[in-house]
């Protein structure tokens, strides 16, 4: 799927002038906006519902733009950017004084990264030539706050509608779930938020596997409050072990639930709605977010998903899933 010349144009026109485009990348389709324009920055906060306090992604061309947002970057963020961008890392670093809080959340840090996807490369390289080689655009995921991210174009519309006057269709996501996030902003790096590139990748370039942390005290991320990613059907998991019987209760109680399992096949005359996922965490990954969100659709009570392995290999999947049940049911 590649947009025309046409489409470009006209995203690039939209930005300029402030307003939204969604824009493909490999992780989810996100809703951008020209992140040095507070007031274009506004419109995603509008039109996803999300808190003001709560910082964007600033995505880039390229690394050359990097010390036009950030400053005091170090070594090992040069080494990761080297390694991993284009592609699904956002390194989070010491913002330069005239970042706009509406993107930074008011916080002394911005995050930053290079989409590794060939229509997302396209506009922002047609934007940086539009309004200046350090322009970026600012992109959370395109759904409406706290919601599965979408993966396809379809999903952004269903979301958001004529909320957003543009989306640019590059087809489905390829990894499916949102970057990893990496703090280099006070000394060892520490991942924020699990995601593709596992802490397993970035040992490879540290020397060392990195913390994961989500506490209060690092600095706010795209993706960190404890309900995200969420259906509005409620969510459990249950172990391998405990979901036949899990399920079968439900049935007896009469309850329609749909299921989610890596494991298990589908059983003659069970639930509603069943969907074998892959049994590896990429090709998981990849079909999360529109398993969640065709089982939200399947008219059921409840969502019951497998709990997934333990492991590192895991950690951003069961990030994600964590987060869903959270929130989910509160549609």
């Amino acid at each position: 799927m590649t947009p025309s010349d046409a489409d470009y144009l006209r995203a690039v026109d939209l930005l300029v002038a402030g307003e939204l485009v969604a824009i493909p990348t490999e992780t989810v389709y996100g809703l951008g906006a020209d992140a040095a324009n507070p007031a274009a920055v506004a419109k995603i906060f509008a039109a996803k519902g999300r808190p003001a306090d709560h910082p964007l992604i600033v995505h880039l061309a390229g690394h050359d733009a990097v010390d036009h947002w950030a400053e005091q970057v170090p070594a090992v963020a040069w080494e990761l950017m080297e390694t991993f961008w284009p592609g699904p890392l956002t390194l989070i670093l010491k913002k330069q004084a005239w970042v706009p809080d509406a993107v930074t959340g008011g916080q002394d840090t911005v995050g930053l990264r290079v989409p590794g996807h060939p229509v997302a490369l396209e506009l922002l390289r047609r934007f940086a030539r539009a309004k200046g080689e350090d322009a970026g655009i600012a992109a959370p995921s395109a759904n409406r706050f706290g919601r599965i991210s979408p993966t396809t174009a379809e999903h952004v519309a269903e979301e958001l509608g004529d909320r957003v006057p543009l989306i640019l269709d590059g087809g489905p996501c390829k990894v499916g779930i949102e970057s990893t996030i990496i703090d280099c902003s006070r000394g060892e790096p520490v991942v924020l938020r699990p995601g593709h590139i596992s802490p397993l990748h970035l040992e490879a370039v540290l020397g060392r596997l990195p913390e994961i942390e989500t506490s209060n005290g690092a600095p706010r991320v795209s993706g960190s409050l404890e309900a995200h990613y969420a259906p509005t059907t409620p969510l459990r998991l249950v172990s391998g072990e405990r979901l036949l019987d899990f399920i079968n209760a439900q049935r007896h109680r009469g309850g329609k639930c749909a299921v989610i399992s890596a494991n298990q096949p589908p059983q003659a005359g069970m639930p509603h709605a069943w969907r074998l996922m892959p049994a590896d965490p990429v090709g998981y990954a990849h079909d999360l977010y529109a398993a969640l969100r065709d089982m939200d659709h399947a008219g059921v009570d409840l969502i019951v998903v497998e709990a997934l392995p333990s492991g590192a290999d895991w950690a951003a999947v069961a990030d994600r899933l964590r987060r869903a049940a959270a929130g989910a049911g509160q549609g």
